[in-house]
């Protein structure tokens, strides 16, 4: 039976079990449109279209599966960048549709005509024009395939209007095929056997584990095999929740923020276990001083980020999961009592710690959420200072519990990505950890969260400042702030989220924060909870750029 491109795309989506699309229309997408007004399909209406890509990033995050956010060609499409950017660093699978003009215009530049092939070219896992109606169907199965295998990632498809208007056969792959791409996921046993082998010989082993084992649904197997080996864990900043942060061979997050002592024990290593990370410079500081005296064994499924930015011992291309699976049949206990000893001393002498005073001190705040919540909560963030003690005091305990934008660093991404997690996971309470700068960068959204009745929590820790740079011209720069206080020009934030349609709560004493979390908790809706902390508190502890990772400005603030 022929129909129309527009129902055809309808029609891939069920196939691939969406139930839920962001975005926003406009003129090149409107016979979509028209489709999903007649379809069940649930669609998020956003207020600007990078909203809908955090919120298809969010959800991807929480679920798994690939986020789809649709928007309509030039602008549109071009706001869908920074998501589509922030999903690609993150490995978040994403398929991105966006209008395009009608396929003759192409190369003309027509009314909104955007080269959005070239554009994403770089922040993409691949991504597709179609040109022919009849390779639609192909084209959308192949996009999710690419997106939710191997190492995942965003795809983007770019539909010109002429192509969602012309009838074709409707014939969806059962499979996919593609001769170029075959991800490799099974490990090599040989090189299997060579890791575990290193592992029972060690004696100051320690896992560190990225955000590709939360990717790979593997946080059981490493958990197993941490206890069972009796061998610590720290996690990068996409790895938190990866393992249970209650569990005493929890190091925490190391790099920059990280935990002194899990510093020190990467330091003091004789064997580096990397799991699913990729040697970010926020975890390595100084390469050529990042564990001096460790093997480095490192399991990925992606074969270009091994030995990309350290050079390794012992290689494993394979899917998390799996690597850990077999890895766990080999490895025979190494005797790691005096090295726990000694992290057991280390984190006796280095613990993380704030003043406990009457102030209204952000890391009492996230702690009270974290308390309040029993560590359950999904924590979406921000960028920034207030992104950096979520990862110190949440005490995340479960994989999929944490959205946040780690390597691209992306502004305004918190709000969006809570909704679109909080739409996942409708039963779960989800807060967004904000600052004053960054919330106002999508503040748009919380129409989308109203609109839908998506009762999502923002905490705004407001210290009128762009907190972390002003930290780096406090450290760096001579106290010289420019541009970086905002306190002047501030909105009134219980107003705006009056003026929304959203619950305002503000809190300027500590004995107040308690008692707003738990109403903020129990509203039905939307909370903006309006916190007003101390202005020039900072993240400690904190590696200088440049620096070796246990060369920390330490202390509190």
């Amino acid at each position: 039976m022929k129909m129309k491109g527009s129902k055809i795309f309808i029609e891939a989506l069920k196939r691939e079990k969406v139930d839920t699309v962001f975005g926003y229309p406009g003129g090149s997408v409107l016979p979509i449109f028209d489709e999903i007004y007649k379809s069940t399909l649930n669609f998020i209406l956003v207020r600007h279209e990078q909203g809908a890509a955090h919120m298809a990033d969010g959800y991807a995050r929480v679920t798994g599966r690939a986020g789809v956010c649709l928007a309509t060609s030039g602008p549109g499409a071009t706001n869908l960048v920074t998501g589509i950017a922030t999903a690609y660093m993150d490995s978040v699978p994403m398929v991105a549709f966006t209008g395009q003009v009608k396929t003759f215009l192409i190369g003309n530049d027509a009314f909104q005509e955007a080269d959005l092939v070239g554009i994403t070219r770089s922040i993409t896992k691949h991504n597709f024009l179609v040109k022919d109606v009849n390779d639609l169907a192909r084209i959308i199965k192949e996009a999710f395939y690419i997106a939710q295998t191997g190492r995942p990632g965003p795809v983007l498809v770019d539909i010109p209007v002429d192509v969602t208007l012309a009838e074709a056969e409707f014939k969806y792959p059962e499979k996919c095929y593609i001769r170029s791409y075959n991800p490799h996921t099974q490990p090599n046993i040989k090189q299997i056997k060579i890791a575990a082998e290193a592992i029972t010989n060690s004696k100051k082993p320690i896992l560190y584990v990225g955000g590709g084992v939360i990717i790979s649904n593997a946080a059981k197997e490493l958990t197993t095999l941490a206890r069972e080996a009796q061998i610590p864990v720290t996690t990068t900043l996409n790895g938190l929740g990866a393992f249970p942060e209650d569990d005493p061979l929890s190091l925490g997050m190391l790099g920059m923020h990280g935990t002194a002592y899990a510093n020190h024990a990467i330091q003091d290593s004789d064997l580096l276990i990397s799991v699913g990370a990729r040697f970010d410079d926020r975890v390595t500081g100084k390469i050529d001083e990042f564990a001096p005296h460790a093997k480095i064994i490192h399991i990925d499924i992606d074969p270009s980020s091994i030995s990309k930015n350290v050079k390794v011992d012992i290689p494993v291309v394979a899917n998390a999961k799996d690597a850990l699976v077999e890895l766990k049949k080999y490895v025979k206990g190494p005797k790691t009592a005096s090295w726990l000893k000694q992290i057991a001393e280390w984190k006796e002498k280095y613990p993380l710690k704030y003043k406990n005073d009457n102030k209204v001190r952000p890391q009492y705040i996230i702690e009270m959420i974290g308390k309040l919540t029993k560590n359950k909560a999904i924590i979406a963030t921000e960028v920034g200072q207030h992104q950096m003690w979520a990862a110190q005091w949440c005490g995340f305990t479960k994989p999929r519990t944490l959205v946040t934008s780690g390597g691209l660093g992306t502004m305004g991404y918190g709000l969006p990505a809570a909704i679109g997690a909080q739409v996942a996971a409708p039963d779960a309470i989800v807060f967004d950890i904000a600052g004053d700068g960054s919330i106002q960068m999508n503040i748009q959204e919380l129409a989308t969260a109203v609109f839908y009745k998506v009762p999502v929590k923002v905490a705004i820790l407001d210290n009128g400042f762009l907190g972390m740079v002003r930290q780096w011209q406090e450290l760096f720069y001579g106290k010289r702030y420019s541009e970086t206080d905002l306190q002047a020009g501030n909105p009134d934030f219980i107003k705006l989220a009056e003026a929304y349609g959203a619950k305002g709560i503000r809190i300027a004493r500590k004995e107040d924060v308690e008692p707003a979390i738990k109403e903020a908790i129990a509203h039905d809706g939307p909370v903006i909870l309006h916190f007003i902390v101390e202005r020039e508190e900072n993240v400690y502890p904190m590696v200088p750029a440049g620096s070796a990772i246990n060369r920390m400005i330490g202390g509190m603030a």
